[in-house]
């Protein structure tokens, strides 16, 4: 007569080796004062000076930040590349990881527009006087986002994102599991069952 089992009660007697991890780590990349408007128009009448906030201040800004994006991946030689809408991150990431003969440093930098939400101006009239002034509103817009994609000797592969647009806000994603695999890969053991990075978002 057989006793039936279930597969907790199976597994329970046959683990060998168990790792308790965490698979993907996102952490926010922000300045949490300029996450309102009002500090958006602080950060630009009392830091910088100006007598009015606006969002076409934030233009020059966000062109110097693109062109240090730019430079960096010149002087680096690291490719710089447009995604193509549809196509996976992931897959694109693989690629270039296959070909990487480095131990750590930056695959390349990917392009996309996103959703998100940003700061504008609309305009405002003085109730008393009829002069028209700038207010800084919350909005959606398409930007484009650069993805760095990266290789870290303990972490392993991560990718750092970052808004084209002011505040800048950035967002890095790294793989616990991945880290597990190259820390034991390090003591020269074997992690069985590992999980595969994925780069997807």
């Amino acid at each position: 007569m057989s006793i039936p089992q279930s597969v907790a009660e199976i597994l329970r007697d046959r683990i060998t080796l168990e790792v308790e991890g965490i698979d993907r780590l996102y952490l926010n990349v922000y300045v949490p004062t300029l996450q309102t408007e009002g500090g958006v128009a602080a950060f630009f009448r009392s830091h910088l000076g100006y007598k009015f906030a606006s969002s076409v201040l934030m233009d020059p800004i966000s062109k110097s930040f693109i062109r240090s994006i730019e430079d960096f991946a010149k002087k680096n030689q690291i490719p710089l590349i447009s995604f193509r809408k549809g196509e996976r991150k992931d897959d694109v990431a693989a690629e270039y990881r296959a070909h990487f003969e480095g131990e750590e440093g930056v695959l390349f930098i990917g392009k996309a527009q996103e959703k998100i939400s940003v700061f504008r101006t609309e305009k405002r009239r003085n109730p008393v006087t009829g002069a028209s002034y700038p207010w800084i509103v919350r909005s959606t817009a398409l930007v484009n986002q650069y993805y760095f994609y990266c290789i870290d000797r303990d972490f392993g592969p991560f990718f750092l994102k970052f808004s084209s647009y002011f505040p800048y806000s950035g967002k890095l994603c790294i793989n616990g599991h991945e880290y597990a695999k190259r820390s034991a890969r390090g003591r020269g053991d074997r992690l069985r069952g590992s999980r595969q990075w994925d780069f997807a978002v």
